[in-house]
């Protein structure tokens, strides 16, 4: 006899085959998807490959290198003038653009030297090392966090703020000593050691061989306007760098890679130059912004000391600095009544063109990775991996 089969069973039948057909397309489609990776990671292997990998990581480093040498060193010729111009009460030329400040700039250091523009950067060094160390330790013996996120509670946003307070606080009597080698001129003045600064701050706050005089402000007195300008500086800088990340982050397409994509295909620059712009905008928007008040801090941290500063308005000479100022109110009010407005502003030229030079600096370092980047990778990318349907 001829056995039939139920027709429901064909259909059974008929549907396991569907599903067989489509597990196999399935498998088909993750067994290619696998022979990509594996394709991918031989390819990473190659010496070729291996090298575009080692001059990215070494370009990107380069990158953050040059901002760094340039925010800290090829900038101080600026921070000097812009300093001395800032402590110089009787000045009749402001320097508000660049142009005039070059020209004075040239001029004092052609009478005093080369190294005339980068005295003080020792001992700037120094202060930023004491002011790391002094976190470090107040963070160690408390619970003040060094650092904070956007998770962070609002307790713990003040306590790290109270950190950077103290911090300032305990680097103040070194940044009087510190500024003054900056302002003095090298005609009236012998060359300091490099750890100078350390013994002038500690004479400073211990009242030690100071200048007998009343114009001479106690540290006690310093505090507040040294405070206020260093945790303003910190906040306003850190809150632009945050929005300029943000805001840099949503203009590009991928601004999280992919796990699986090989490191080649990523471009370094665009993980390293985002954090160096948003620090270049926000150090520039404070300082831009606090201009004033840092005028008024180095105007009391400088009063009494009988430092001989230059002659800024024509480069040629020294004259010395005689305030008379009881606090940071009444300073305000007496540069705005003798000396106008601007005369908050002294020396902003010098800030304008060391920004220019930071600025440029950061774009001739890119333009050359991207040079280098252009001549290195000559090999196409490999195509993208096939979405699963």
């Amino acid at each position: 006899m001829t056995r039939r089969t139920p027709v429901g069973g064909d259909r059974e039948g008929f549907g396991a085959g569907q599903r067989r057909t489509g597990d196999e397309q399935l498998s088909g489609d993750e067994n290619g998807e696998a022979q990509q990776r594996v394709l991918r990671d031989v390819d990473m292997g190659t010496p070729k490959q291996y090298s575009v990998v080692q001059m990215q990581r070494f370009a990107g480093f380069g990158v953050g290198l040059a901002s760094l040498l340039t925010e800290n060193v090829l900038s101080h010729p600026c921070i000097v003038f812009r300093r001395q111009c800032q402590v110089h009460h009787c000045s009749y030329r402001y320097h508000l653009q660049p142009f005039s400040v070059l020209n004075v700039m040239l001029k004092i250091q052609g009478a005093q030297g080369f190294a005339t523009v980068w005295k003080g950067m020792t001992s700037r060094f120094v202060v930023q090392g004491i002011q790391l160390g002094s976190e470090g330790i107040i963070a160690e013996f408390t619970d003040f966090p060094r650092e904070v996120t956007t998770h962070s509670t609002f307790k713990q946003v003040f306590k790290h703020i109270a950190l950077k307070g103290l911090s300032i606080v305990v680097t103040l009597p070194f940044f009087c000593a510190s500024l003054i080698e900056t302002v003095q001129s090298d005609i009236a003045s012998e060359t300091p050691w490099v750890l100078d600064c350390v013994k002038e701050g500690f004479r400073r706050l211990l009242g030690w061989g100071a200048p007998t005089t009343t114009r001479l402000l106690p540290v006690w007195k310093l505090v507040l306007p040294t405070v206020l300008y260093g945790l303003l500086h910190y906040l306003i800088t850190s809150v632009v760098q945050y929005i300029a990340l943000v805001l840099l982050r949503q203009g590009k397409d991928r601004h999280k890679f992919d796990i699986d994509e090989p490191l080649a295909d990523r471009n370094m620059l665009e993980t390293y130059f985002p954090e160096l712009f948003a620090t270049f905008l926000g150090n520039l928007f404070s300082d831009v912004l606090l201009f004033p008040l840092e005028t008024v801090m180095h105007r009391l941290h400088i009063q009494g000391t009988r430092t001989i500063i230059d002659n800024t308005d024509w480069g040629a000479g020294v004259l010395a600095i005689n305030t008379r100022y009881e606090g940071m109110a009444e300073c305000f009010r007496i540069v705005v009544r003798e000396e106008g407005f601007f005369g908050l502003y002294k020396g902003f030229g010098a800030l304008i063109l060391q920004y220019l030079l930071h600025a440029a600096i950061l774009k001739i370092t890119k333009c050359i990775y991207d040079i280098m980047s252009e001549n290195f990778t000559s090999r196409p990318k490999a195509p993208p991996r096939q979405r699963q349907q």
